[in-house]
């Protein structure tokens, strides 16, 4: 008999009235500054904008997201417990998107805390090129400071085409500093990617702007995360990724498989059992979320990370391009 899915409870569902306090008060001191296809935007303020990332296992030490939530409504994302912060739900997350004040501004007072070989992760929690981007141009503000410093390694990450806009700011960073860019592309079948992405440019777009920026004579690569289970796993999704990878002249390939928060189940699992109903038991059974640490998460069992790890480097070999873990610089 399948287990019940039972997320541990949280923020979204606790009926009692909360004092706001933190991020939560700042929320609500934003101005609103647009509406459109049931999103809305509002503005932030900001205290600071790097923030010190403690996980062991990445490649940088700090973090900078120029926005809170995300327009493209990925299914899986597991940063929907960062608008736990602000009292919200996790389907606020791709619903009410927060735009940062004076992120140059911080960048240039906080950039100084940067130490000589720590990374810096743009795009870890929120896309900095989704569509607000062309509007508000945060993240170009955010380049336009990073390109006046020097000695620094910098890794961006995007499921969006935009990205080629900053080719002319990217390369005057790449002349004084370690550039690594990654467009994520999770499966090349634009039919599923558009239920599992549906407001992310399409596939074919992110691997024609990896050719882009590499005829620029940029680092970019491309990442298949999250890998899903039974959905994007399967041997021949994994090496049409790889294989369109490399002819788009990708530097390298990485992939990893899917972790949820309790905030991500809760939109995961309706997902599949509306459109994946043949792998609902199959996800009720083996995700759960549990409590690690003040977040509640739930991992791929350790033998499935590895033959996952064992699949992708065989086709990355097969395919000719490297593996992002066997780059020994920030990627």
């Amino acid at each position: 008999m399948a287990k019940e899915l039972n997320p541990t409870p949280s923020l979204w569902n606790n009926p009692r009235p909360l004092r706001l306090v933190g991020i939560a008060r700042l929320a609500t001191l934003g101005e609103s500054v647009e509406t459109g296809h049931n999103v809305e935007f509002s503005t932030i303020p900001t205290r600071s904008l790097l923030n010190r990332c403690t996980a062991r296992n990445l490649p940088f030490s700090w973090t900078i997201n120029p926005y809170r939530g995300c327009e493209f409504a990925c299914k899986y994302c597991y940063a929907r417990y960062a608008h736990e912060f602000m009292e919200q739900e996790p389907i606020d997350f791709e619903r009410k998107i927060f735009i940062k004040e004076n992120v140059a501004w911080l960048l240039q007072q906080e950039l100084r805390k940067v130490r000589n070989g720590e990374g810096i992760g743009i795009g870890t929690a929120t896309d900095p090129y989704q569509p607000v981007e062309r509007r508000h141009q945060l993240t170009r503000s955010i380049l336009e400071v990073l390109a006046r410093a020097s000695g620094h390694r910098i890794g961006i990450v995007t499921k969006s085409n935009l990205i080629v806009r900053d080719i002319d700011v990217f390369t005057r960073i790449h002349e004084r500093n370690d550039l690594r860019l990654h467009l994520t592309v999770t499966t090349t079948d634009t039919t599923l990617a558009r239920k599992l992405e549906p407001r992310a440019p399409r596939p074919d777009l992110r691997l024609e702007a990896v050719r882009r920026l590499r005829d620029a004579g940029l680092h970019a690569g491309v990442l298949c995360c999250p890998v899903l289970p039974r959905i994007t796993d399967s041997l021949e999704n994994l090496e049409s990724v790889v294989r369109a990878a490399k002819q788009a002249g990708a530097n390298f390939v990485s992939a990893n498989a899917v972790y949820f928060s309790s905030s991500s189940l809760a939109v995961y699992m309706p997902f599949i059992r509306e459109h994946f109903p043949q792998f609902a038991t199959f996800y009720e059974q083996h995700f759960q979320a549990t409590e690690a640490g003040r977040f509640h998460q739930s991992y791929v069992s350790k033998e499935y990370a590895e033959r996952l790890r064992a699949r992708v480097k065989a086709l990355c070999r097969k395919h000719e391009i490297l593996q992002r873990d066997e780059l020994r610089e920030l990627c």
